[in-house]
């Protein structure tokens, strides 16, 4: 076969305040990946869409496997769900192919540009995972090209201990080239939205916790802007796919095909962060004025619902030149009020108000050592880039450590080696199937050099 070719080039993170520059290579098919994974050369790691926030997808120095173009679909079971195909597929992709065929993905993050492969490698969960989990409880089986150059097949029954290692794993056991996911048959491609303002973080909890008994999506919008009794005040959003016989009768609607997002451009990045206190005070006030006390509920398509941040493209390119982080936590639920107000006290302090801060429940442990998500409360805020902002975050490190929480690996890009095994407590577990597979470390990135995974426990 022809060598592949390698170039050299700059990667980020969707947060943009790092560049990696290294080699990078099409992955085009298994033979290509192959042949550069059992040659000389050095580390390599699988990008997808490049949608994680952090430096989990960046490998500077090293080899980047740009995974888009191997996106096809192979084939769908029309009476399981079961869809097998690349995976450089998006999301989007799937859901233009197969909401107007009656399936919808089990589980999503908050858009839809990220390819499934690297899904699965982050094991995303969505505003349902206190009753869906996250992604790969509904990944049937996924062929991993492993350092040695051998495809192995790997499920909770075929290989569970590599499958574990997998899922989560940041693209560190080896590459996904191929994968069987479950989707979800739905009636319609509508969301039956309800929504209510809460006034306060006592009440937005007690809102959300009542509504996981009773509705699949379940999420709220926080304003980090207010102090006093008003701390946590916003918005409680709620969600179920909508049936057919919430439908006015006769009505000649297709259910299932829904005009698709038209996003807006953010053609140019600004010299400075057009998102700041001011700005953010601002958005914060316009909304909360057009949440109601009372609860309502209306029709609304399902990009929308799923996906509000990708109505405008680049949108991150608003932080400016200098990007932003998103910082993501969890903690145990008996812990989450007061750990939640902790970090936005302690923000608030620093004089950097948080933006885009959505609160929600998590379910079940995630299967995967490395996964995020366990039973409790998860915040997620996103900060403008600052000199001030580093020893802010290793405050708020220490504050969830003390709670029992931990920091989303797919988001970070800075947790200390010893906060993050305090974090991880499965990364032993990890690391046994890591070094079994990989002992010479093929596959690598930033985060694992940062982290200093292979020294080890």
């Amino acid at each position: 076969m022809p060598q592949p070719k390698l170039i050299e080039t700059g990667l980020q993170g969707w947060g943009r305040h790092r560049t990696a520059y290294g080699l990078a290579a099409q992955g085009n098919s298994i033979d290509t990946l192959t042949w550069l994974v059992t040659g000389e050369g050095p580390g390599f790691l699988a990008r997808g869409a490049g949608r994680s926030y952090g430096d989990a997808s960046l490998n500077a120095g090293h080899v980047s496997f740009l995974m888009g173009r191997m996106d096809r679909a192979i084939s769908f079971d029309d009476s399981t769900g079961d869809l097998v195909c690349q995976p450089g597929m998006t999301l989007n992709d799937i859901l233009k192919a197969f909401v107007p065929r009656g399936w919808m993905l089990p589980v999503t993050p908050g858009t839809g540009h990220p390819t499934l492969g690297g899904s699965v490698a982050c094991d995303v969960h969505g505003k349902n995972h206190h009753m869906a989990g996250t992604l790969s409880n509904h990944i049937q089986w996924l062929d991993l090209l492993t350092a040695s150059g051998e495809v192995v097949r790997c499920s909770e029954t075929e290989n569970p201990d590599l499958f574990a290692a997998t899922v989560g794993g940041l693209c560190l056991t080896g590459v996904i080239v191929q994968l069987c996911i479950r989707l979800k048959r739905v009636e319609s491609a509508w969301i039956v939205e309800e929504s209510v303002r809460a006034n306060s973080l006592s009440e937005m909890m007690e809102r959300l916790t009542v509504s996981d008994e009773t509705h699949p999506y379940t999420v709220a919008w926080m304003d980090c802007a207010m102090s006093g009794s008003r701390l946590g005040r916003g918005q409680v959003l709620l969600g179920s796919h909508a049936t057919r016989e919430q439908f006015p009768h006769g009505s000649d609607r297709d259910l299932l095909n829904v005009p698709g997002l038209r996003p807006l451009p953010v053609p140019v990045i600004p010299p400075f962060s057009l998102v700041n206190n001011f700005s953010v005070r601002v958005f914060n006030t316009l909304r909360i004025s057009q949440a109601s006390d009372q609860l309502t509920a209306r029709l609304v398509p399902f990009w929308p619902f799923f996906y509000p941040l990708d109505v405008a493209n680049n949108w991150n390119r608003l932080y400016g030149k200098a990007g932003f982080i998103q910082y993501q936590f969890v903690v145990p639920f008996e812990a989450g009020e007061q750990a939640v107000r902790e970090v936005v006290v302690r923000c608030q302090q620093a004089g950097q108000i948080p933006s885009l801060v959505v609160l929600k429940r998590l379910g079940a442990e995630g299967s995967g050592h490395l996964s995020f998500p366990k039973p409790g409360w998860t915040l997620a805020l996103d900060l403008p880039i600052k000199t001030a902002v580093w020893p802010l975050l290793d405050e708020l490190d220490r504050i969830i450590l003390a709670h029992g929480g931990r920091v989303y690996l797919v988001k970070d890009a800075r947790l200390a080696p010893e906060t993050f095994r305090a974090m991880y407590p499965r990364f032993g577990e990890w690391l046994t199937i890591k070094q079994k597979v990989d002992p010479k470390w093929r596959f690598t990135s930033n985060l694992a050099r940062r982290l200093k995974m292979q020294e080890g426990v």
